[in-house]
Formats: structure tokens, sequence, C-alpha cells
């Protein structure tokens, strides 16, 4: 009878173990960029922008993107905080002027991105940077107004993006854009602004 209960407790802890086994919940390991980084990708971007640096006006602008990036280059095999990979960027920037003398600024903007990824994080530290120009409903018979409607701009960025699977991420940032006619006009008093940045990016 001793000889029966102990073989019974044997095959049961036995099947125990086999079922806990297979049922063991194995955690999922985040998205990683792995040996290839996104060939491409499609943003939508939009930035709230205050002047900073003596502003001739207070202004306040709504700074609207749609952006394409194409990788250049990348280095997922590099060490260190510089793993990552390069992209050149084209923006169309289209941004109603809440409050200031002018009411619009339409233009182009291109650039670079440096993206940090590391193995097994969904989040990516990025910055950003480039040149571009466009236009502005400028009023140059007002004091502290841009001389003229033809503008050149300078984009520069840093932030965070947290990819929500492979094809979607978000992006969080800081966005410095300076708005100037590099001297055509005198006076040119240009415009430095400064503000958060919110964006959706789709990977293809």
């Amino acid at each position: 009878m001793k000889k029966c209960s102990a073989f019974l407790l044997i095959a049961a802890i036995a099947s125990a173990q086999g079922v806990l086994g297979g049922a063991e919940h194995v955690e999922p390991v985040p998205p990683m960029i792995g040996g290839e980084a996104p060939r491409t990708e499609f943003a939508i971007e939009s930035a709230y922008l205050l002047g900073v640096f003596n502003p001739p006006h207070s202004y306040e602008i709504n700074a609207d993107f749609i952006t394409a990036r194409l990788r250049w280059g990348q280095y997922l095999d590099s060490p260190g905080i510089f793993r990552g990979y390069n992209q050149i960027y084209l923006s169309l920037l289209a941004e109603p002027i809440i409050r200031g003398i002018e009411n619009h600024y339409f233009g182009i903007n291109v650039g670079l991105r440096y993206n940090f990824a590391r193995p097994g994080s969904r989040f990516i530290p990025y910055f950003s940077g480039g040149l571009g120009l466009g236009w502005i409903d400028s009023h140059p018979d007002q004091s502290g107004a841009q001389g003229q409607d033809f503008t050149f701009n300078i984009l520069s960025s840093a932030g965070i993006s947290y990819k929500f699977n492979d094809r979607l991420s978000g992006q969080l940032g800081v966005l410095y854009q300076h708005l100037s006619n590099a001297g055509q006009t005198d006076p040119n008093p240009s415009l430095n602004l400064l503000g958060p940045q919110i964006g959706f990016t789709f990977a293809f």
C-alpha cells in the first residue's frame, strides 16, 4: 500500500511539472533595431513655438511639418552611445502665426537626423538640424516686422521617439527655429523661436 501511494505521489509530481513546464510564460522581447534600420519614413509633426532671445514682438507660432526621411548609412555594430543611424530628411512647413505681426509662414527644410538605437529598446533618442527657405507675409512698414517675404530658416531639434511597433512610432522633443532674410533688408529683425514638438512616424 505504501509503495502504491509513493508511486502515485511521484507520478503526480512528474505530471504537474510537465504541465507547468509546457505552460511556462515567456516575456515578449521588445522590438529591436537589428541589422537593418528603417529604409524610409514619413512623419507628421507639430510644434508650439515662442519667441526667444529678445524677439522684436511677442510671437507664438504653430509649426506644422510633413517630413520624409531616408536612411543614409548605419552604425548598428558600433559600441557605446554612438550606435545608431543617419537619415536625410525633407520637411514641408506650414506655420500659422498665432501671435505676432505677420500671419503665416510657408517653407521647406532639408537636413540630417541621427538616431541613437539601443538593442532591445523601444526608445530611440535623436537630434537633427537643417537649412531651408520660405515665404512670410511680411509688413516692412511696421517696426519689428520682417523686412521681406522671402526668408531663410534654420531648424534644430532633439528628443526621443518610442516604437509602438515595427511601423509606427511617436516622438516628443524640443524644436528651435530661426527665420531671417540674411540681411537682404535693413533692418532685419529675424525671429528665434523655441518650443515643444510632437509627432508620429510611419516606417516603410
